[in-house]
């Protein structure tokens, strides 16, 4: 495949994501607005901070009054996931990329970018890569807008249940996977229990969020490596060669 026919496969795929990004990146917009905060000043955070919870926890702080210090940090721990996402997704990236390409595939990562990059393997490349981030982060910038502009024209019910979209589209794309890796499988549902843990066990859900996440993630997938460990390229190669000679 040419570079152009690696984006427009990305394109694709990002097409269920963007459609999602709509009806939160719309609640976004709303909150902005009721907040006080100008039209381009939300605009702004949606183009530069690509992340739902970092977003409107940062407008809520801002709104309160906090300092740039406090919000600078609460919007840091919030994120830090995305630092073990990158640390993953350098993984799969095979060929040599720019320190300036890098930087600007980190400002497009989300969770379902991220879950459908990992999903190629290997064959992530810099084309692919913002083929599919293009239409999610246009669709987050044009619900920051719309939903902005429309004011209390809609519902809060209306919002509430197009917000249930993004959710969805988690469980399509994790689905697919679990059935075919067991490792999959259990660091995800491991994830999920160690999550309510954190959450509902009385003092560690004093833990901020984005420790939580990390906690959740780090130990899940530990499990899952323990349990389900990846072979490396020469033992695959040996299982294969013993099963073509018993053939």
């Amino acid at each position: 495949m040419n570079t152009k026919e690696r984006f427009l496969s990305g394109f694709k795929k990002g097409i269920p994501v963007a459609i999602a990004y709509l009806a939160v990146s719309f609640t976004f917009g709303l909150a902005a607005r009721r907040s006080d905060f100008p039209l381009w000043f939300g605009a702004l955070i949606s183009a530069t901070n690509l992340t739902s919870a970092g977003q409107f926890t940062g407008i809520e702080l801002l709104r309160l009054g906090a300092g740039y210090l406090e919000l600078t940090l609460a919007v840091l721990v919030i994120n830090l996931r995305y630092a073990l996402m990158s640390f993953s997704l350098s993984q799969q990236v095979k060929i040599r990329i720019r320190p300036a390409t890098r930087f600007a595939m980190s400002l497009f990562l989300t969770d379902e970018v991220f879950a459908l990059a990992n999903e190629k393997g290997s064959a992530v490349t810099p084309a692919y890569y913002f083929g599919l981030a293009t239409l999610p982060y246009l669709g987050w910038q044009i619900g920051t807008i719309v939903g902005y502009l429309s004011g209390g024209l809609f519902p809060t019910r209306v919002i509430a249940a197009a917000g249930i979209a993004i959710y969805c589209m988690y469980i399509a794309i994790f689905l697919p996977p679990m059935k075919k890796h067991k490792g999959i499988a259990l660091a995800v549902l491991a994830g999920a229990v160690i999550s309510c843990g954190l959450y509902y066990i009385p003092g560690l859900n004093k833990i901020p969020m984005g420790f939580r996440v990390i906690l959740a993630a780090v130990a899940a997938t530990l499990a899952a490596a323990a349990l389900f460990p990846k072979k490396d390229t020469a033992e695959q190669n040996d299982e294969t060669t013993d099963r073509e000679a018993e053939q």
